[in-house]
């Protein structure tokens, strides 16, 4: 796939694995099936609402969080662009067959941690 970008470092420091900016997935080593899958379910995120705006409401969102929650994880998990990525990233047919704007109706306890 041609938009994996093979890095050393994060552009934002942290101690993930990978990070999908404008459909391009920047990761520090080679992805698995699963792993791969919940990157591109976000590609399709950010496709769907222009990429911008996407990376707008992922930010409020995580903030708002953060201030319900205390904790950067959990702030991170309750993101529901989060939990549509988790919740379906093993599901390998899940692209071929998901409804846009998928995330709006995820139910809110499928994956909290």
């Amino acid at each position: 796939m041609k938009n994996i970008i093979f890095i050393k470092k994060h552009p934002f420091g942290g101690n993930y694995l990978a990070i999908n900016l404008f459909g391009f997935i920047f990761t520090l080593r080679e992805l698995d099936k699963v792993e791969l899958n919940h990157e591109l379910i976000h590609s399709a995120q950010q496709r769907e609402l222009l990429y911008l705006p996407f990376f707008i409401w992922y930010g409020i969102e995580w903030v708002v969080l953060y201030l319900k929650y205390k904790d950067w994880t959990k702030a991170y998990f309750h993101i529901r662009f989060e939990k549509e990525a988790y919740f379906y990233q093993y599901n390998m047919d899940y692209l071929k067959k998901r409804k846009h704007y998928n995330y709006v109706s995820i139910n809110r306890k499928t994956i909290a941690k």
